[in-house]
């Protein structure tokens, strides 16, 4: 992937460099009439990544707004995933697909888009994170860690899920906040996702750069997990 009619060549990263923060879109976020500029203020680093993701939307506008973030990421590289449809992230060439919990089976969705682009999977706990990396997830969602008000009726699981889960390349979601972010590393998280924390927020430039800060620049360790990873470098 990569190579998509409107795609090619942007937004793509070394083959296993998961990104540390992920800023997710919803339907609302999508809407927004200053989105692009938003795009570009968090799309800052190839460790930041955008996610498409509008539930319950078709194909067609979906598809806009991959190509939006896609134009917005391109200055600096950031990743854009498209969540759940892996025909609109083939089409737009993303750097990847998330896939919900109950989605495709990650070594079908491997079987579609070659050994190349990242694929990530939502999990609602430590068990069934463990599951998604096992079946070969490059990085799972883990949450929600606190509160948040898009999952009302989904009890918060606490920064010790995060250590139940060591081991795995854990992207903590769900309530986190720039001053949040440094307990869910402290905790073995790989990096944060948020939707209202980075993209309503105030200035998301500041916003995403204080959510990185906790996460460095190290480079990532399980770099040489995915196949033939040695000659993407």
């Amino acid at each position: 992937m990569g190579q998509g009619p409107s795609g090619a060549g942007r937004g793509q990263i070394h083959l296993g460099q998961v990104p540390r923060v992920h800023a997710v879109t919803d339907a609302s976020v999508a809407a927004l009439p200053d989105l692009a500029t938003r795009s570009a203020a968090l799309a800052i680093s190839r460790l930041v990544a955008l996610h498409a993701r509008a539930p319950g939307w078709d194909a067609k506008p979906l598809l806009a707004l991959g190509r939006s973030l896609l134009d917005a990421a391109a200055a600096h590289g950031s990743p854009v995933l498209v969540n759940d449809r892996v025909d609109v992230a083939r089409l737009i060439g993303a750097s990847g697909v998330h896939l919900p919990e109950e989605g495709l089976p990650i070594p079908t969705v491997r079987a579609l888009l070659g050994p190349g682009p990242l694929i990530g999977r939502s999990t609602h706990s430590a068990a069934a994170a463990r599951t998604a990396a096992e079946e070969g997830a490059d990085y799972v969602f883990l949450g929600p860690i606190w509160g948040t008000a898009s999952h009302p009726g989904r009890a918060p699981l606490g920064p010790r899920e995060i250590e139940r889960a060591a081991g795995i390349r854990v992207i903590a979601i769900g309530g986190v906040t720039p001053e949040r972010a440094a307990r869910c590393r402290d905790a073995g998280a790989w990096g944060v996702a948020a939707v209202s924390a980075l993209w309503w927020a105030h200035d998301p430039g500041s916003a995403v750069r204080a959510m990185l800060l906790p996460f460095g620049r190290e480079p990532d360790p399980h770099y040489a997990e995915r196949p033939g990873a040695a000659g993407q470098r």
